[in-house]
């Protein structure tokens, strides 16, 4: 089934100037990109794009850190899109991602692991609108 899923490369490594290193894996991999932008987000908005997180311990680093730099949002589109994004990235902690993963090859820590990808359809569809508006790309 073709999917659509965000995909954010994060301010570690838009910082360390990962950026076309990883659109590169995106493409060979076979997604088509339908957008993509650059922006900065403010802490609350990334409380806001994290809510599902609130509870969690880790909740006001993680927004503070997805404030800190700018990033880098894009829409994938490709056949199961969701989980083939999911397996390219990687374990969220970059020790345990497998070997040929993005985190496990540029990230350095659970939370400076470079990429975030949408985990089901209904997070996809959120996230998507979350940051791209439907004159951004065709819906």
């Amino acid at each position: 089934m073709i999917e659509r899923t965000l995909a954010i490369i994060k301010p570690d490594a838009v910082s360390r100037q990962l950026t076309g290193e990883i659109i590169k894996r995106y493409e060979l991999h076979g997604f088509k990109i339908l957008a993509v932008k650059k922006i900065q987000i403010t802490k609350s908005q990334a409380e806001c794009f994290y809510y599902v997180h609130k509870q969690r311990p880790f909740f006001e680093s993680l927004a503070g850190f997805m404030a800190g730099g700018p990033m880098v949002v894009l829409v994938l589109e490709g056949k199961d899109a969701i989980k083939r994004h999911r397996d390219l990235m990687g374990a969220t902690n970059p020790k345990e991602a497998a070997p040929g993963t993005i985190r496990k090859e540029f990230g350095t820590d659970i939370e400076h692991n470079v990429v975030h990808g949408s985990d089901s359809r209904e997070s996809a569809q959120f996230e998507i609108g979350y940051f791209f508006s439907g004159l951004e790309f065709q819906p």
